[in-house]
């Protein structure tokens, strides 16, 4: 019987990690993660796969730590998917966003080409990084503009990847995937279309006590009011199951490269409150406010990608449409908030 294949996720324990491991052990992987050392204890998202996995403690900060976990595991295939994910938040520790998510990913980088020279690498770039776009829909040719520093630290780490990929005397495969905004019952309760889902489930069971804290450490709810940022900007939402199989789809090929992967469509945070609301029937405008303390001090957007190249190359295209998306999360945080 041939040797499983292995697999190693950094931030293995988020939202995509999550599901990336449950994708992988489907596919007969052997698969293992980097946590937090903070973290010991707090499995999360993986607690139900804990068993049929191996966990190393570390972080991107320590180079050390990422070193031992390949030089123990060996994989095959490395997932970076850890950073500080919020680009609100990354306004209030720039220099934690530049440390670990952008300086972070070149150490996985560089410490899978010392150890596992011949494994594939997953860089997880991000939309954000297009910050007030040029063009729209943007594709992989779109210029680059971030407009917070978390979505600066994703381009150093993206161009970090290209960088490594075209060296002429020793390239690594490193793809990239410029995923837009996926989201799913995993999400952090900090970003808005979890925020809003949540508030729902709250606002619709009558539940006063145990409800989630937002950014500046208030209840999500309070006197049956939502606060949000921007009502009108716009994201390019899909389901984060559906896009962990492109992760997986672009470490198949033959060659590295970068990969948009997106819906096609945009809506505004309006909208999503809107069907969230409708999904327990409800009006959203009888339970929202727009507050600026939600407000980016500069905005991004609007974000929507042309993901045809995946198509054309991966064959890969969402599953899941909007009001499905919005349905799923308002339905699992019904229960989990009831």
């Amino acid at each position: 019987m041939a040797n499983k294949k292995r697999a190693f996720i950094t931030g293995i324990s988020g939202q995509d990690g999550s599901y990336l491991t449950e994708f992988l052990l489907d596919k007969g992987y052997e698969v293992a993660g980097l946590m937090r050392r903070n973290a010991v204890g707090e499995l999360g998202n993986i607690k139900h796969v804990r068993d049929e996995i191996k966990i190393y403690y570390g972080d991107l900060t320590s180079p050390e730590s990422i070193a031992l976990a390949l030089v123990d595991f060996k994989p095959d295939e490395v997932y970076n998917l850890a950073s500080m994910s919020s680009p609100l938040g990354s306004f209030s520790d720039k220099l934690g966003s530049i440390l670990i998510t952008g300086v972070g990913a070149l150490h996985v980088f560089e410490r899978a080409k010392q150890i596992v020279p011949d494994a594939k690498v997953y860089q997880a770039s991000t939309s954000e990084m297009f910050g007030a776009p040029s063009q729209v829909p943007q594709n992989e040719g779109t210029p680059f503009n971030p407009t917070n520093p978390y979505a600066v630290a994703k381009e150093y780490a993206h161009r970090m990847a290209v960088i490594s990929r075209k060296d002429s005397k020793d390239p690594q495969f490193i793809s990239c995937g410029i995923l837009f905004n996926h989201e799913s019952p995993r999400r952090g309760i900090n970003f808005v279309t979890r925020k809003i889902s949540v508030a729902v489930a709250c606002i619709k069971n009558k539940k006063k006590e145990g409800i989630p804290l937002n950014e500046i450490g208030e209840p999500i709810v309070q006197n049956n009011k939502l606060k949000l940022g921007d009502l009108e900007a716009k994201r390019d939402w899909g389901y984060a199951p559906d896009y962990v199989e492109a992760m997986w789809l672009m470490l198949q090929e033959d060659s590295a490269d970068d990969f948009v992967i997106a819906t096609g469509e945009t809506h505004t945070v309006k909208e999503f409150a809107e069907e969230a609301f409708k999904v327990v029937g409800l009006d959203w405008k009888d339970y929202v406010e727009s507050d600026p303390h939600f407000v980016p001090p500069v905005q991004t957007g609007p974000l929507m990608g042309d993901a045809s190249k995946a198509k054309k190359i991966l064959g890969w295209e969402p599953k899941t449409k909007f009001k499905k998306l919005v349905e799923i999360m308002v339905n699992a945080d019904l229960a989990k908030f009831s």
